[in-house]
C-alpha cells in the first residue's frame, strides 16, 4: 500500500482526546492533526518524537493532516511504526488481491463489511466454490513492550471480545473463521496476547480457539513511502 502523496514530517508535541495530536512542522508552524487510533499507543506518543503525516485530498476537511507513522526504538533500534488503525484492512485487501497469504489463496470472492451474528460486521467474507465461507476479522497491532514481541490489545476492548464469541458461533454453524493480527512493526519476530491488559479479551480468545477459530499474525514492512504485509509471525501462548 503506497501512500498517495509524500508524507509530511513533523515533531510530536502531545497526543490528547485520543483522536487529536499537536505537532510542529519543519517550518516551525504548530498544527493539530487527526489520530486514527483509539488505543493507548503505549511507547508511541512521546513528546519530541518524529512523526510522518498524510495530507487529505479533501480540501473541506477540518484537519487536513493525519498521523500515519512514528519513528521509535522499541528495543531493536530506531524504526517506523504504523499507528493508523484504518490501514490494516487496506493492507489485507491488497494482500488478498495478490494472493500473498497462503492460507487464503483459494478464495476468489471477497466481500467487505458483511453483517453476521448479533449486530456484528466482519471485515472480510471470503468465498469459493465447494468451500465453506470464511469470516476474516482483522486486528491492528502496534504494541511492543519486550524486544521483538508484538502484543494485542493495548487497551481494554469489549467489542473485540464480543466479536471473538460471534466468530466461534459461525464456526459452530459450519463456516470457517480467522483472526488475522496485522503488526505494523517491522522488527516483530513473535506475537502474543497482552493478557495483563485485557483479561476478558484473552479469555474470549481462548474460547474462540477452542471452538475452532483460527489465528494468524503477519508483520509489515514500513517505509516513508509504503506499507506492505510481508511475513508471518509465530503466535506464542
Amino acid at each position: 500500500m503506497e501512500f498517495p502523496s509524500p508524507l509530511v514530517p513533523a515533531t510530536l508535541v502531545r497526543r490528547y482526546k485520543r483522536f487529536l495530536a499537536d505537532v510542529v512542522l519543519p517550518s516551525g508552524e504548530p498544527t493539530t492533526v487527526h489520530v486514527a487510533n483509539p488505543g493507548a499507543m503505549t511507547g508511541l506518543a512521546a513528546p519530541g518524537s518524529r512523526v510522518l503525516l498524510s495530507r487529505s485530498a479533501n480540501a473541506a476537511r477540518k484537519l487536513p493532516l493525519s498521523w500515519e507513522l512514528v519513528e521509535v526504538d522499541l528495543g531493536c533500534g530506531r524504526e517506523l511504526v504504523g499507528i493508523n488503525t484504518a490501514n490494516p484492512n487496506a493492507l489485507v485487501a491488497e494482500a488478498l488481491r495478490e494472493h500473498r497469504i497462503p492460507e487464503l489463496r483459494e478464495y476468489r470472492s471477497v466481500r467487505r463489511e458483511v453483517g453476521y451474528g448479533r449486530n456484528c460486521r466482519v471485515d472480510f467474507l471470503l468465498e469459493a466454490p465447494g468451500r465453506a465461507p470464511c469470516y476474516l476479522e482483522i486486528k491492528n497491532v502496534h504494541l511492543m513492550r519486550q524486544r521483538a514481541l508484538a502484543e494485542f490489545p493495548d487497551c481494554v476492548t469489549a467489542r473485540g471480545a464480543k466479536h471473538l464469541d460471534e466468530l466461534a458461533g459461525v464456526v459452530a454453524a459450519g463456516a470457517r473463521a480467522i483472526l488475522l493480527f496485522v503488526i505494523q512493526i517491522g522488527s516483530a519476530a513473535r506475537f502474543s496476547l497482552a493478557r495483563d491488559i485485557d483479561h476478558a479479551y484473552a479469555a474470549a480468545f481462548d474460547r474462540a480457539r477452542a471452538h475452532g477459530v483460527e489465528a494468524f499474525a503477519w508483520r509489515c514492512q514500513l517505509s516513508e513511502h509504503a506499507i506492505a504485509i510481508t511475513a508471518p509471525v509465530a503466535i506464542a501462548g
